[in-house]
């Protein structure tokens, strides 16, 4: 949630779904908030503003009820999200699965995936190191989302170039 708009309890977001009636009234989502407690609500009005999207909630009916919003995210349900088609991925999807490079061996779990304008990058954290490494078809072998698990072949130095502490 970016902040709240206006005194009757709407919010502005940065809408990331591709689904049109994601936010149509009605619908449910699940507000988690910056300190991680989920809660449904269900969208009373949703309208395009600006490159955000203007929400409100059955049950916010001011600006007081929004202001502790800011931060929090809206998720869909796992169980109501289509399945990506075959060969890509949710990035929630990819979260959490640990990397394992075939002569580095295991790397870490990703803690997120990064878009930079060249491409998508996997962030892998692992203790004090964190790895920027370019989610491309060259250097991936396998992905096993049930077993959590992502196979990588990465060229010889890509790990120390993309590492930091």
């Amino acid at each position: 949630m970016r902040r709240p708009h206006g005194v009757h309890g709407g919010l502005l977001i940065e809408a990331l779904s591709d689904v049109p009636q994601r936010f149509a009234p009605g619908s449910v989502l699940d507000l988690v908030t910056a300190d991680g407690r989920r809660r449904p609500v269900e969208v009373a009005q949703a309208a395009p503003h600006g490159d955000s999207l203007r929400v409100s909630f059955v049950g916010f009916d001011d600006r007081d009820d929004v202001e502790p919003l800011r931060g929090a995210t809206l998720e869909v349900r796992r169980e109501l999200t289509p399945s990506a088609p075959e060969g890509e991925f949710y990035y929630f999807e990819l979260a959490g699965c640990v990397c394992v490079d075939r002569v580095g061996g295991t790397l870490g779990p990703v803690s997120g995936v990064i878009e930079d304008g060249g491409g998508l990058l996997l962030e892998v954290v692992d203790g004090d190191r964190t790895l920027l490494i370019p989610f491309v078809k060259a250097f991936i072998v396998a992905i096993d989302i049930p077993g959590r698990r992502i196979e990588l072949d990465l060229p010889e130095g890509l790990i120390e170039t993309c590492g930091s502490t």
